[in-house]
Parts: C-alpha cells; sequence; structure tokens
C-alpha cells in the first residue's frame, strides 16, 4: 500500500475513534446528569435504594450547606433516642425564643408547650419547624450541644466523611456542611426505621390537644403539598424533606416509587434571589430526574 494512502487510513480511523469516545462521553454524561446547564440545582445524587447504586450524580460530593435537610438527622438521631413517642417533651423556652429571633420556619408550637415527642418529630420533618427540632435536642440530651455531638456521632458512624453538624435546626453556620452524597446515605439509613418513614411520608399530621392548642396543630410536609398540580408522570414521590436558606439555596431530599423500585433524589443549591417568592427550580430538578429515570 502506498505511503500516502496508509496514512490517510490512519488518520480517518484515529478520527473515527476520537469520535466515538467524544459520542460515549456525551451519552454517559448525559444518562448520569453530568452535562452543565442540564439541571439547576448545583448538586445532585440519585441513587436506586434496591441496588444501592448511583443513577445520577452532579458535584455529589462537593460540601455545601444542608439548610433544613438537617433535621433528617435530628430526627433519626432523636428516634433512636426516644423510648416512647407519646411522652411529654415541652417546647423549650430558650430556643424557642432563639429561634423567633433568626427567622426559623416554625411548626406554630409555644414556648412550655406540653408536646410530646411524636408531636415534635412531625413538627420537625413535616413543617420544617426550628421549636421542634431544638426541643427533641434539649429533651433528649438536656442541650443543644450535648444533643449535636449525637448527631456528629451518627455521620462518623455511617461514614458521612464530609457531612459536619453544629445545630439541629439547619440555620446556616460556615462550619455545618454536607454533600448530597452523604445526605442521600443518611436518607437510606433513616429509611430503614419504621417510625421515621411514616413521618417522611406522611402529607398531614395533626398534634395533640394541649392548653395552647386545643384542637392540635395541623402540620403539612412542604414537599407532599407541593406536589399536588405537578404532573408525577411514570413515577411517584412519596416523601421528603425541603430545606432552603439564602447560603443553600433551595434543597430538596425526596422518596420516590417508579416501576415498584424506590429512589432517592437529593438536589441541592439551586439558586435563590427571594425567599417569599422562591421559583422552584429544585421541585422542577426532582421531576425531571424522575421522569428521566428508564
Amino acid at each position: 500500500m502506498p505511503r500516502t494512502n496508509k496514512a490517510v487510513k490512519i488518520f480517518f480511523i484515529i478520527t473515527f475513534l476520537i469520535l466515538a469516545l467524544f459520542f460515549i462521553k456525551g451519552k454517559l454524561a448525559v444518562n448520569t446528569g453530568l452535562l452543565k446547564g442540564e439541571y439547576d440545582s448545583k448538586y445532585i445524587y440519585v441513587e436506586n435504594r434496591a441496588s444501592k447504586s448511583e443513577v445520577i450524580k452532579k458535584n455529589h460530593k462537593v460540601k455545601t450547606c444542608p439548610a433544613s435537610l438537617t433535621k433528617i438527622m435530628t430526627a433519626i438521631v432523636a428516634l433512636e433516642h426516644i423510648e416512647d413517642l407519646s411522652a411529654i417533651a415541652p417546647i423549650d423556652v430558650d430556643t424557642y425564643q432563639e429561634m423567633v429571633k433568626s427567622d426559623s420556619s416554625m411548626a406554630g408550637f409555644y414556648g412550655k408547650e406540653r408536646t410530646t415527642y411524636r408531636d415534635l418529630l412531625y413538627g420537625t420533618i413535616l413543617s420544617s419547624g426550628g421549636e421542634a427540632a431544638n426541643s427533641l435536642a434539649i429533651n433528649i440530651a438536656g442541650s443543644v450541644e450535648s444533643f449535636v455531638k449525637l448527631m456528629n456521632n451518627k455521620a462518623s458512624e455511617l461514614g458521612l466523611n464530609d457531612t459536619h453538624f453544629i445545630n439541629p435546626e439547619g440555620l446556616h453556620d460556615k462550619n455545618q456542611y454536607t454533600t448530597a452524597y452523604d445526605m442521600a446515605k443518611l436518607l437510606d439509613y433513616a429509611l430503614d426505621n419504621g417510625h421515621f418513614r411514616a413521618i417522611f411520608t406522611k402529607e398531614t399530621f395533626t398534634t395533640t390537644s394541649t392548653l395552647d392548642h386545643p384542637n392540635g396543630i395541623v402540620l403539612q410536609s412542604t414537599v407532599l403539598s407541593k406536589l399536588h398540580e405537578v404532573p408525577q408522570n411514570g413515577f411517584k414521590i412519596i416523601g421528603g424533606k425541603s430545606g432552603t436558606t439564602y447560603e443553600a439555596g433551595q434543597c430538596w431530599a425526596t422518596l420516590a416509587l417508579k416501576d415498584d423500585v424506590e429512589y432517592i433524589a437529593i438536589v441541592m443549591g439551586a439558586e435563590l434571589k427571594d425567599i417569599k417568592n422562591p421559583d422552584d427550580k429544585h421541585i422542577e430538578d426532582t421531576i425531571k430526574i424522575y421522569e428521566s429515570l428508564k
């Protein structure tokens, strides 16, 4: 074969291989959600609970602020230290006042109200109540600091190597951080607890009758209550926890069922410009994710 023809043949083979490589890489990027701009959320991790395999990932091991996704850890640590969910666990006055001053999301309890542990748990997950989360901490460990140690011990036990907690409610602190990957591992673990799963997948719950609230308080899931008008084609979101601060952006941790398989989707860091009028890009990302699953 003439040298010129051989060189041309080699050139075309190399060109073909390079184009094939780019095609394969592009296809993998689409399948794993790695293409820039595909999602508004900066950090994403999606897990198939049956196989424990990753399905979609984007900056999944980059540290970020957890906002109220923190309360997933608060709730599971509390559940592992509570003997009787019906026992009285009143609202702590000092931390209640701190949450009011900090403009924390609240479940609606009052200081000294004689709530039960069950009330506090539902208030923590469904309504994302800062007073509920801190009162769990005080009633269980005697102080917020002691409870946070339990949270960090659990993070270490679960191998959440890029997670650290400073408070139980999720208000911003530069030393409180996690990753989408760690949050998925935490949620997967917590869902194996029957009480946690029941709370996480409940849309509404009415708290115990107290002197402050004789008819109880009707708590609503900050996730499931947002989905009434949202089409869910081929899947069903059956539980979730939201988290929102300017530093953390808009975050969602959800559990969905598709083709009888459970999936966890963690989306974090969708930009938040106005906390009173959020654009819900994290919800759009979550729906897009579940629709794309094969």
